[in-house]
């Protein structure tokens, strides 16, 4: 796909969705039924036929990071019948961090818009166009470069999985900033309306909330990304149904990819659902809308996307000073 289809600065309202951030991971947390035969054969099927490795080379390798510390990139993508293409781009990207001994994960959602340096492409181009120039495996490196820490782990999804999954749950309670009017899934104009306030949503209300920017920016729909996360992760884990579970699979297995094997998975689940005190810290990656060549781009903040990659490449390496501030003590090496 070339750069010369990007949107314009006055076509920035595009379709976008949340993936799921931990979906596969939590809908085999299955609460006290986890243990249940059928669901956890199920689960087991489902998951095995959407592993799919990817061959690459990690470039980024980091010293001593402690085993059970890993990253894993959330890839969002709209490949419906209307956008179907080979490699369609990126709708939305979110990385997780996770510290073991800390019990904390760092959450951060990568503007699609954000400029930044295409790998193997050698350009500089919008980050959404790295799946369109080269999947799952383009996108991972592209962050990686971006970052300048591992990605040890992908989840690719589609918003069908995302709706299907919130639906199955019985939907989700959001706190809506303000009232507002999006389109739906099938790009009908107007056709769903939250209205300011705590709200509960089905899966396509979810969506609009997900993707809408009519008030603000990329940066407060990541937020409100995260923020549809954390709600499925609580629903998630009170659910007690069996059929509402079994329903979760079946959406996530027919819409999801993942380098990750089941086992991995279940564990996972297991460092979710051990003990109480489960830390979270969502990220932001400042910057100003730019336009180049009459092409509208984020200009990341290098200031904030340094800090960035100090806090996450910390985190990993599970260094900090006595202050609780991350420590520049250890250092990247490029193969």
């Amino acid at each position: 796909m070339s750069a010369n289809r990007e949107d314009s600065v006055n076509n920035k309202k595009r379709k976008r969705f949340l993936p799921w951030i931990l979906l596969p991971i939590l809908v085999i947390g299955l609460s006290s039924v986890v243990y249940a035969a059928f669901l956890y054969s199920k689960a087991q099927s489902v998951m095995n036929s959407s592993y799919k490795p990817i061959e690459r080379d990690s470039k980024r390798v980091f010293k001593n990071v402690p085993v059970e510390n890993t990253s894993i990139l959330f890839i969002g993508i709209d490949n419906s019948q209307k956008r179907k293409e080979e490699n369609p781009r990126s709708d939305a990207l979110l990385l997780a961090t996770f510290n073991k001994k800390d019990k904390s994960i760092k959450l951060l959602s990568i503007p699609r818009d954000s400029y930044v340096h295409i790998p193997e492409k050698n350009i500089y181009t919008k980050i959404t166009h790295a799946h369109a120039y080269g999947g799952v495996r383009l996108t991972l490196d592209t962050v990686e470069g971006l970052l300048d820490i591992p990605i040890n782990y992908y989840v690719e999804m589609n918003f069908n999985a995302f709706m299907d999954v919130i639906n199955a749950l019985g939907g989700i309670n959001v706190n809506v900033p303000y009232t507002f009017t999006e389109q739906d899934s099938q790009d009908h104009q107007g056709a769903i309306t939250l209205q300011k306030g705590m709200q509960h949503v089905n899966g396509e209300q979810a969506l609009a909330f997900a993707r809408t920017r009519h008030y603000d920016s990329d940066i407060y729909r990541g937020k409100r990304q995260q923020e549809i996360m954390k709600a499925i992760l609580a629903k998630a884990t009170s659910v007690k149904s069996v059929s509402n579970y079994s329903k979760i699979i079946e959406a996530v297995g027919k819409n999801m990819t993942s380098d990750l094997t089941f086992d991995q998975m279940l564990s996972y689940v297991n460092y979710l659902t051990a003990g109480t005190g489960l830390n979270y810290e969502s990220l932001t990656l400042k910057g100003s809308n730019a336009s180049i060549n009459g092409v509208y781009y984020y200009k990341l903040d290098q200031a904030s996307l340094d800090k960035t990659k100090l806090i996450l490449k910390n985190h990993l390496l599970g260094k900090t000073t006595s202050s609780g501030t991350p420590s520049t003590n250890e250092s990247s090496s490029n193969n």
